[in-house]
């Protein structure tokens, strides 16, 4: 009887006692959920314009963040920087379809998923190589990201708002709204969309499957960059982010591998879910460390109901 209670009673009694706390939950889940959306874009992306699963976008996060440090510490000015840091994520972009994906064109879905693993191993080498193992700090002053935070008091409590978090929160709806303003009003983006709908009527129509998979590649990058400033300017730039990256992973079983509206909703319900569930049920039941599988957890039960996801279409096989 008492384990009922503090499953079904005990952490909403403690959340009406407590508002402005949960209101601190709901915005830390708020942020992380936010910076899963936007890794679980690049996968989307990439998978809608080329049936490819990017088991990379994890690494990419990686990479493009060690880069932007790494030119840094080379003496070069922050926000030039950056422009670099793009200009090798397009570089990137180009040789993987050059030399990866190109010659594998009509190739079985698991020989390109095995491809994506081989770039991802490549990376890493290439990342402990050029910029070594140990951890780094992301050049959030010289970016000029703000520091400090804002104090509120809802209902005579206590919330604080990083200014770091709030930045991260604009800066992510800025690039998704640019994201989807480019899929639904520009003619590459349109060309994006076509091929994600239908590969072959697509191709027939003269649309360039190379232009296309280099785009989205970069488009990739370019999240991957904004996401590994972020969470490096939170958590510090080392390999461990790719751990992190791969959080994106439920957020897809969720939302659907192929919706860019199931990546977004699914990345803020994860962020958020997990969090109320760590802090008013995974530490006073469970000890504590449950966001570490939580997502997993939900991601599989929605999968036993709706295996294409909350937001991915119904697959309809004729026989």
């Amino acid at each position: 009887m008492d384990l009922l209670k503090q499953i079904f009673v005990a952490p909403f009694v403690d959340m009406v006692a407590a508002p402005d706390f949960l209101l601190q939950v709901l915005w830390e889940g708020l942020v992380s959920g936010v910076l899963y959306a936007l890794i679980a874009l690049g996968f989307v992306l990439i998978y809608r314009s080329s049936r490819i699963f990017n088991f990379a976008q994890g690494i990419m996060v990686v990479f493009a963040a060690l880069t932007l440090v790494g030119l840094h510490a080379m003496g070069i000015p922050a926000w030039i920087s950056v422009v670099l840091t793009l200009g090798v994520m397009f570089v990137l972009a180009v040789s993987i379809e050059r030399i990866v994906l190109r010659p594998l064109v009509g190739q079985p879905d698991i020989i390109l998923f095995m491809a994506t693993i081989g770039i991802t191993l490549f990376l890493i080498g290439l990342g402990e190589i050029i910029f070594g193992g140990e951890n780094k700090q992301m050049i959030s002053a010289e970016l000029g990201i703000p520091t400090g935070d804002t104090v509120l008091e809802p209902w005579g409590g206590l919330l604080i708002l990083q200014h770091l978090d709030m930045t991260v929160v604009a800066v992510a709806v800025v690039l998704v709204g640019a994201l989807l303003a480019f899929l639904n009003y520009t003619q590459m983006g349109r060309a994006i969309r076509a091929l994600g709908d239908d590969h072959q009527a697509a191709l027939s129509v003269g649309i360039s499957l190379q232009t296309i998979w280099v785009l989205v590649w970069f488009i990739a990058g370019i999240i991957a960059l904004v996401t590994g400033i972020a969470w490096g300017a939170r958590a510090g730039v080392s390999f461990a982010l790719e751990v992190i990256a791969y959080k994106a992973l439920p957020v897809l079983m969720l939302g659907g591998l192929e919706s860019i509206t199931g990546a977004i909703i699914g990345g803020l319900m994860i962020g958020i879910l997990e969090k109320l569930f760590e802090i008013y049920w995974g530490q006073p039941l469970l000890g504590g460390n449950t966001e570490t599988w939580f997502a997993f957890v939900l991601a599989l039960i929605v999968l036993l109901f709706r295996p294409q996801g909350l937001f991915g279409e119904r697959i309809i096989e004729r026989v």
